[in-house]
């Protein structure tokens, strides 16, 4: 998927939502966000643990279901999401080294009929995924170390973006981690055109209003 360069996808991540009220939750921003993000911690790859097919396969959305697999064995985790309806599945570099194993991935997520991602942690260049970066729909750039939500953004990860942005003009790029109505812009500026954000939408009374502050970022 392309997004002209003057456009920008915002996806709420639920991980900050109110899980016991999730689907009052999403309905709450259903109307104005692009995708909707599912965070998946398995307290392996990442410390934290978090929800999976079971709990999302009773939201009700039109949104696009965009899953953020932190994961340390993605390639295990595919078919419970493409039975719940995954639009885009993203899978970590770190957590997968194998170039050969990488394509299995990529190829097995267009199979499912999903769209494909890659994501990096903030202290892993660019260089780590040169093997696939011309395979993938999306790079996830994360802008916190995975796991939490509600941290500080690290603008030192822009850097990368800009990079990316350079190198691959036609490319999704998705950033995930302390964006808010300011740091936006500078992910904007950098060439992001994907923003994922948690605490920062969950956390508005004026939800509307939040996702239109990161929209004209």
């Amino acid at each position: 998927m392309v997004v002209p360069a003057h456009s920008v996808l915002i996806t709420p991540s639920i991980l900050s939502c109110n899980l016991a009220r999730l689907q009052e939750e999403v309905d709450s921003i259903e109307k104005y966000a692009d995708w909707l993000q599912v965070d998946v911690m398995d307290g392996h790859f990442v410390p934290n643990l978090s929800m999976g097919a079971p709990v999302v396969k009773h939201l009700k959305t039109k949104l696009p279901l965009d899953i953020h697999l932190m994961v340390s064995n993605p390639h295990e985790r595919l078919k419970e999401f493409f039975a719940v309806g995954a639009k885009h599945i993203t899978f970590h570099a770190e957590a997968v080294a194998s170039t050969g194993e990488r394509k299995d991935i990529i190829s097995d997520i267009r199979k499912g009929g999903a769209g494909a991602g890659i994501a990096l942690n903030p202290g892993t260049p660019i260089s780590v995924i040169d093997d696939v970066v011309h395979e993938v729909d999306l790079v996830l750039v994360m802008s916190v170390h995975p796991g939490f939500s509600g941290q500080k953004f690290m603008s030192e990860v822009l850097g990368k973006v800009t990079a990316l942005r350079k190198a691959h003009p036609e490319l999704m790029i998705q950033m995930d981690g302390g964006i808010d109505s300011i740091t936006a812009k500078e992910c904007r500026k950098a060439g992001a055109n994907n923003l994922v954000s948690a605490s920062y939408i969950f956390s508005a009374q004026d939800r509307k209003a939040a996702i239109a502050a990161l929209r004209s970022a």
